[in-house]
C-alpha cells in the first residue's frame, strides 16, 4: 500500500547526469539575441544574422512575434526573389515554442528533440527574452563532461 508515484522519477546521481538534469537554461542563454521586426526585409534579417554570426534572429514587435532561421530563409524564400522586397513576416515561424529560464537542460533538450528545433527562445522572470541553440547546449554539456 505504498504510493508508486515517485518510483519511476529519474534521480541524478552525480557528474554529467546531474548537469543535464539539474543545471538551468539560464546558465547558457544569451539575453541580447539578434532581433528584427516583422516589417523588416529579409535582407536586413540576413545582414543582422551575418553581423551577429547567428543562425537565427528573433522577430520582435510588441514582444516575441516569431523566429527566422537559416532554414526558414533557405526553404521559404523563392530562389528568384529579391531579399529587399520580402518581409520577415512572410518567412518567419510565428509564435515559436519558448522555454522558461529556470527549466533544466534536460527539458530544453527534450523540447528541441521532439519539436525538431535548433534554436529555442528563453523567457526570463523579468520578461526579457534570450535564446539558446542546440550548439550552445552541447558545448555547455561537453565542458561539464571534461570536468
Amino acid at each position: 500500500m505504498e504510493p508508486l508515484l515517485d518510483l519511476d522519477v529519474p534521480r541524478p546521481k552525480e557528474g554529467f547526469q546531474a548537469h543535464i538534469m539539474l543545471d538551468s537554461v539560464k546558465d547558457i542563454a544569451i539575453f541580447q539575441p539578434a532581433s528584427v521586426a516583422s516589417t523588416d526585409t529579409a535582407a536586413k534579417a540576413i545582414e543582422t544574422m551575418r553581423e551577429r554570426r547567428a543562425g537565427c534572429v528573433l522577430v520582435m514587435d510588441a514582444g516575441l512575434t516569431g523566429i527566422l532561421s537559416e532554414v526558414d530563409l533557405l526553404f521559404r524564400m523563392p530562389l528568384e526573389a529579391d531579399p529587399n522586397s520580402i518581409k520577415v513576416s512572410q518567412l518567419m515561424t510565428p509564435n515559436p515554442e519558448t522555454i522558461e529560464e529556470d527549466a533544466t537542460m534536460a527539458c530544453a533538450l527534450n523540447l528541441m528533440s521532439v519539436g525538431g528545433y535548433r534554436h529555442l527562445p528563453v523567457i526570463a522572470e523579468d520578461h526579457s527574452i534570450g535564446i539558446i541553440s542546440i550548439k550552445d547546449l552541447l558545448r555547455y554539456l561537453s565542458q561539464r563532461l571534461e570536468e
